[in-house]
């Protein structure tokens, strides 16, 4: 999911979309791609929205990433209910793992997800930080109830209500929230 606007990272998200910001001079949705295609996760799709030329044209094909890529458009953002029903309208499949392109996930974390969600025999499965706070990293099954849903905006939370939904720890994630977090994220010696 790389449609949002970011707009707690205003004025830079005026120009850029939150996903091509680096953390340690990468681009996060460039990380993402990298552990996607370590984890053997695929083929994406990345729901893009807000500056939406910026993140295609980084991405590409994603053969740069070993990964078969496909784009689907949010033209608003309503959520991140709406972005799963728009990739599954657009042909990608259930059971899938579904991230948010905002966060820098530990390496290895997508694939231990990945494994235990389908381990799980759950119908759902959201990741949990260490200090209990969730991440926008969600295994979803054909049981995700995508329409109907209160909003704008629809969220998966909403979507997931009723379900059997597993906790699945993950390590620390890593975020640009503000504008001074760039500077933290990329410029550590500063601090």
């Amino acid at each position: 999911m790389a449609a949002g606007e970011g707009r707690r990272l205003r004025p830079l998200t005026e120009r850029w979309p939150k996903p091509v910001l680096p953390i340690d001079g990468v681009p996060v949705i460039a990380a993402l791609m990298r552990e996607l295609a370590a984890a053997g996760l695929g083929p994406v799709a990345v729901v893009t929205g807000h500056l939406a030329d910026q993140v295609e044209e980084l991405l590409g094909d994603g053969s740069a990433f070993g990964l078969e890529l496909r784009f689907v458009r949010q033209p608003s953002p309503d959520g991140s209910a709406d972005a799963v029903r728009r990739a599954i309208d657009a042909g990608a499949r259930l059971p899938a793992v579904v991230s948010g392109a905002d966060k820098r996930y530990r390496e290895g974390d997508l694939g231990r997800f990945a494994a235990a969600f389908a381990s799980s025999g759950a119908q759902a499965a959201l990741a949990i930080e260490p200090d209990g706070s969730t991440a926008p990293l969600w295994g979803l099954t054909e049981a995700v109830r995508l329409t109907g849903l209160p909003g704008p905006p629809y969220e998966l939370l909403d979507a997931v209500a009723g379900l059997q939904v597993v906790e699945l720890r993950i390590g620390k994630t890593r975020d640009l929230t503000d504008p001074l977090d760039l500077v933290r994220e990329n410029f550590p010696y500063l601090s």
